[in-house]
């Protein structure tokens, strides 16, 4: 059927939902991080420099607020619209980080699993078991205490929390493309295992990579911040909404603005980004699609 008929038939209707939702839901993802990385280069942000004369002042839209500091100060004076700002920058930085660091080595031994099966899959298999059998905050605490924190140690905790998940996704799509035509053909052909993996059916896994990715990213947001936030993540003076959260926790019944509005990002960012990957997972999952 052509794209004319399925159009007059409404058959593409669905497809075209799928993108149209897509749209929408990476708009405001690609607005937040427009705004993060561009902000601080602009000069608009007010100064960073602790003010003691206006500790624990409200936003500006609560009555005693100003608009000099949008968003309130801290115990310090310190304008919290500009760590909000410059913290969502290096949080975003970390999902996306966190993202490529499990779905690497995911990709790879799900790749490998799925098309010679066998062994290499019970191997990996009982590997990708095992690591999802293990809560990740006992990994995290395991491997903070032998190294300390630091970006690379968390990212090192992302890597081995994460990328089970990736594998097992992968895996069940491999297997599903190592069984169609043109495998079988390229086999019969004599072409290599390794070219078939490598240069037929890993470009044929894209989309499920993307998606899986997309997800990847939110888990890593929500990860670093739930150890940010237990002081095993991001360490002064740098600062993440997960950290920020931890900071302001004590400071909820004098100024509840300090915790909240990195908390309602994570929140809001986390919930948007697992909805666009599920959404890229089901445009690229047939059967999803058929579901």
């Amino acid at each position: 059927m052509s794209q004319l008929e399925l159009e007059r038939t409404g058959a593409g209707t669905p497809r075209r939902a799928r993108r149209t939702s897509v749209f929408w839901l990476a708009l405001p993802i690609a607005l937040v991080a427009v705004a993060v990385f561009l902000l601080p280069l602009t000069g608009l942000l007010p100064a960073a420099g602790q003010d003691l004369d206006a500790t624990r002042q409200p936003p500006g839209f609560l009555a005693g607020g100003s608009w000099s500091h949008p968003l309130g100060t801290d115990k310090l004076g310190q304008d919290l619209f500009t760590q909000f700002i410059e913290a969502g920058r290096l949080t975003i930085m970390i999902g996306l980080v966190g993202a490529i660091v499990a779905i690497g080595p995911g990709t790879l031994l799900g790749l490998l699993a799925g098309y010679f099966r066998g062994w290499v899959d019970r191997v990996i298999s009982v590997l990708i078991d095992a690591q999802l059998a293990l809560p990740f905050i006992l990994v995290a605490l395991a491997i903070i205490a032998n190294r300390g924190s630091s970006l690379p140690v968390l990212f090192l905790v992302l890597a081995l929390t994460g990328w089970a998940v990736c594998a097992r996704v992968t895996r069940s799509a491999t297997m599903v493309i190592r069984e169609r035509q043109f495998v079988l053909g390229l086999r019969a052909a004599g072409a290599s295992e390794l070219r078939i993996v490598f240069r037929h059916i890993l470009p044929n896994l894209g989309g499920t990579i993307v998606a899986l990715g997309t997800l990847q990213v939110g888990t890593a947001i929500l990860i670093e911040s739930a150890l940010s936030f237990l002081g095993l993540g991001v360490v002064p003076p740098m600062n993440s909404w997960g950290s920020l959260l931890a900071a302001g926790q004590d400071e909820l019944s004098t100024a509840w603005w300090i915790a909240f509005f990195p908390g309602f990002a994570v929140t809001v960012l986390v919930l948007l980004v697992n909805l666009l990957g599920d959404a890229l997972l089901t445009n690229y999952d047939p059967r999803k699609r058929r579901r």
